[in-house]
């Protein structure tokens, strides 16, 4: 893996940039087509955030009245006032269930339409193909799929949080400062002393916390990607079951997970021991939050100088305004999870821009009727050439077989074509024409075999008719049955058989042009002389390059090229 691509996120926030990233990532939903729903929603949860805020000054108020009815033991104002908060706490209850409900169905909306423009930059500019080849980001299907749902959600809980505290402390501050009086320190009168006793009590309260807690972000971050490797390694042994079971290969996959999984194991423990000091810290301060009010309220109140219910009053208004300064604390931990999954987003988003930017060194165009490659040279990562200055024409209606040594560029030739290759130089110019390229491993995606034999296109594009003779063609008639059930074909089938269901692919999209690479590799040579003569016979004037090295496949090609020392030379055709 790529380090320096997965922590950019994290140096550019040394630099300042991590915030303009982030916010480059947000702003785009709020101005677009949903922009109405999305403000109408979010001005909505706002609005029932202050409406809260309000519900908090009345209780405020309420307390005042209620213990000072206690003390005057009034009891005609006492179930008055009970029969007053039942009211207030009935709004209280609906505002914070539709401010709930309203939330959720705004990071809801949110995250739909950023997941939408994810799957369509990952899948577009081959982006899915070109990292995970370059090793360049990590588990992007846990990028896509959870990393965006805990960002839409955190970023609302914590953006309405804090201004639902910010507005909190506003409120509470004025109330604190009227009813709180002032105090004389060393002959000098301080006016709302309380009000400055809880800054000071939460800005110490804040700058501990990070101290303690400030390792979070980036145990976070590493939590959530040992986790994901674990899970990926897991699917890798459901996805080559067999081939693990043939090997015996249990106690190997056994010790790669628990190494996996030590990881995980490890770093979690590291959030343990950190997640307690800062517990205790956190806790600690809370409950001396609870009596502090009435330490430095209790010389007033037992002066006479403020009755009981001022003094609750009093002792409610600075737990608000200390919440309210203390969000930074109460939320530290959310914030440090927050960073951690913007910081993989960033970085899985500037792994997509670099390889968008990423000049292309071959310059592969549809253009013209005829296959050109012109100058072409092909390296590898580590610089080796693997070939040099080819070229080579095949004309419309041509069959050309291509071949070589493993390891020669065969396939790599057939991927540049596919615009997969990066790395090199010349120019290929594919005809402007239906083609087709079909891999040594087909892809089935899971679904229908209807839908797999179809694929790219919808199972609709061909009829039933359809179906049928392709299958009779390709030797797969025992699964006309099956065509409309729902299957993981991949691992159904055997690789005989999934690579003639790929020819039958091929005959339902009936392309001009063809690429196979290895496409007969797992056949047997009838099914192999049967199927290249159906292609041949079906569909009149296919233009077919082979990658190849079975000497059994040159009968259906009137030409031959060897990949041979790097480069592209004609080989004489033997009767």
């Amino acid at each position: 893996m790529n380090q320096n691509a997965e922590y950019s996120a994290v140096n550019d926030a040394v630099r300042g940039q991590f915030f303009s990233k982030v916010w480059a990532m947000i702003t785009p939903y709020w101005r677009s087509e949903e922009k109405v729903k999305a403000w109408t929603l979010l001005i909505a949860v706002i609005v029932l955030s202050l409406v809260s805020v309000g519900i908090s000054v009345w209780f405020n108020t309420w307390y005042k009245d209620f213990y000072n009815a206690l003390q005057q033991k009034d009891e005609a104002a006492f179930w008055r006032l009970i029969l007053y908060f039942c009211g207030i706490a009935a709004v209280a209850i609906v505002g914070a269930v539709y401010r709930l409900y309203l939330t959720q169905m705004l990071t809801i909306r949110w995250r739909a339409w950023l997941t939408e423009k994810h799957f369509s930059r990952w899948l577009g500019h081959k982006n899915y193909y070109h990292l995970e080849q370059g090793g360049y980001t990590d588990n992007p299907d846990q990028r896509i799929s959870e990393d965006l749902n805990s960002f839409t959600s955190n970023t609302l809980e914590l953006g309405i949080g804090l201004l639902r505290n910010i507005v909190s402390l506003v409120s509470f501050s004025i109330i604190l400062w009227g009813v709180s009086g002032s105090i004389e320190v060393y002959g000098f009168t301080i006016p709302g002393y309380m009000f400055w006793c809880v800054l000071v009590y939460a800005v110490i309260g804040s700058w501990l916390t990070h101290l303690i807690g400030r390792r979070l972000i980036g145990l976070n971050n590493q939590q959530q990607r040992f986790e994901a490797d674990l899970r990926f390694s897991m699917v890798r042994i459901r996805e080559n079951a067999e081939s693990i079971a043939l090997y015996n290969g249990e106690p190997n996959e056994n010790r790669r997970l628990s190494s996996r999984f030590s990881l995980v194991w490890h770093n979690f423990w590291d959030i343990m021991k950190v997640s307690k000091r800062l517990t205790f810290f956190t806790a600690g301060y809370g409950q001396a939050a609870i009596i502090f009010p009435f330490m430095v309220a209790a010389p007033r109140y037992f002066a006479g100088k403020i009755e009981l219910g001022e003094l609750m009053q009093i002792s409610s208004a600075f737990g608000n305004v200390q919440e309210s300064f203390s969000w930074f604390i109460s939320a530290y931990q959310s914030l440090a999870a927050w960073r951690a999954t913007c910081d993989r987003l960033l970085s899985f988003r500037q792994a997509m821009t670099e390889n968008e930017q990423r000049p292309a060194t071959i310059d592969v165009q549809n253009a013209g009727a005829a296959l050109q490659v012109r100058n072409l040279g092909l390296d590898l990562a580590d610089g080796r050439h693997l070939l040099s200055n080819a070229d080579m024409t095949v004309e419309e209606g041509e069959r050309v077989m291509v071949s070589g040594r493993s390891g020669s560029g065969k396939s790599t030739m057939l991927r540049a074509m596919g615009h997969l290759w990066p790395a090199g130089h010349g120019s290929i110019r594919l005809p402007a024409a239906r083609y087709l390229f079909l891999p040594q491993k087909p892809y089935l995606p899971i679904g229908t075999l209807r839908e797999a034999l179809s694929y790219p296109q919808v199972a609709e594009t061909y009829s039933e008719e359809r179906y049928a003779h392709v299958l009779e063609v390709c030797r797969l008639p025992h699964l006309l049955s099956r065509l409309d059930e729902p299957n993981h074909w991949q691992r159904m089938l055997s690789p005989g058989e999934q690579q003639r269901l790929a020819f039958a692919r091929a005959l339902l999209f009936a392309p001009q042009w063809l690429y196979m690479d290895e496409a007969t590799s797992a056949m047997d040579e009838e099914d192999e002389a049967t199927l290249y003569q159906a292609l041949i016979d079906e569909i009149p004037g296919l233009s077919i390059v082979s990658v190849g090295h079975r000497s059994s496949l040159k009968r259906f090609h009137p030409r031959h090229v060897r990949i041979d020392n790097g480069h592209l030379v004609e080989q004489p055709v033997t009767a």
